[in-house]
């Protein structure tokens, strides 16, 4: 079994859906969801575009895979994720945008926050005494080879390269795509999904998921919601 500590919107939030519904998979039901029909795009070829987003589900990293360190209990780790959401206030993100990241595109903040970095920072150092150390087959799967100084540091350290100076919060919407693709790929995923990316969206909770089995579909655990965000809904 593999832990990590996402963000991902509610259920019912319409960025979930309409995120799910391009995936062609909802992490909270585990449950496949019937792709979008695109028309300049064979079915096939959607299919393997998100193959390894839909495999993860909508979300955003703030504590990558981990296997528990030894001695480490789940409900340990329960608990202390409830009691650290339980201090944390919410971040707004003002406005998400489609971004190319090195060849794969996400939803990405327009502009940098300092709040959501910090967040990230704190529950990357919070979490770390629950992490086992990554065995070398993880290190591997990461290409250290290609890591900056920087990042394989991070890695070895903290079972993860991008974190702090390196992080950039992003929420996956494919896998590589070929430099020739990149425009039209562009201009479908605007089209999907411009009707839910005028509207803020608040980092709200902190999403445990689990993969019981190397490969298995990641689902959602258990979502934690983060300090006053009740108190705000309700008032």
């Amino acid at each position: 079994m593999r832990y990590a500590i996402y963000f991902t919107p509610p259920s019912a939030d319409p960025l979930l859906k309409v995120a799910a519904n391009w995936l062609g998979r909802n992490a909270f039901t585990g449950q496949p969801v019937r792709p979008p029909q695109i028309r300049d795009l064979a079915h096939e070829d959607f299919a393997q575009l998100t193959e390894s987003a839909r495999r993860y589900g909508f979300h955003a990293t703030l504590k990558a895979p981990f296997h528990l360190a030894e001695g480490i209990e789940e409900r340990e780790l329960l608990s202390a994720l409830m009691h650290f959401a339980s201090s944390i206030e919410p971040v707004e993100i003002p406005k998400l945008t489609i971004a190319n990241l090195d060849g794969f595109f996400a939803l990405v903040p327009e502009e940098p926050l300092e709040k959501l970095n910090q967040l990230a920072n704190d529950v990357t150092v919070a979490f770390d005494r629950f992490r086992a150390p990554p065995s070398e087959a993880e290190i591997k799967r990461r290409n250290p080879e290609n890591l900056s100084p920087a990042q394989r540091r991070n890695l070895e350290q903290w079972g993860y390269p991008y974190v702090f100076e390196d992080f950039r919060f992003h929420m996956t919407l494919t896998g590589p795509v070929p430099e020739r693709d990149r425009p039209k790929i562009e201009r479908i995923l605007s089209e999907f999904l411009e009707p839910v990316l005028e509207e803020p969206v608040e980092i709200n909770n902190l999403a445990l998921f689990t993969e019981a089995e190397p490969g298995f579909p990641f689902e959602i655990h258990s979502l934690h919601p983060l300090a006053g965000t009740n108190r705000r809904k309700t008032a």
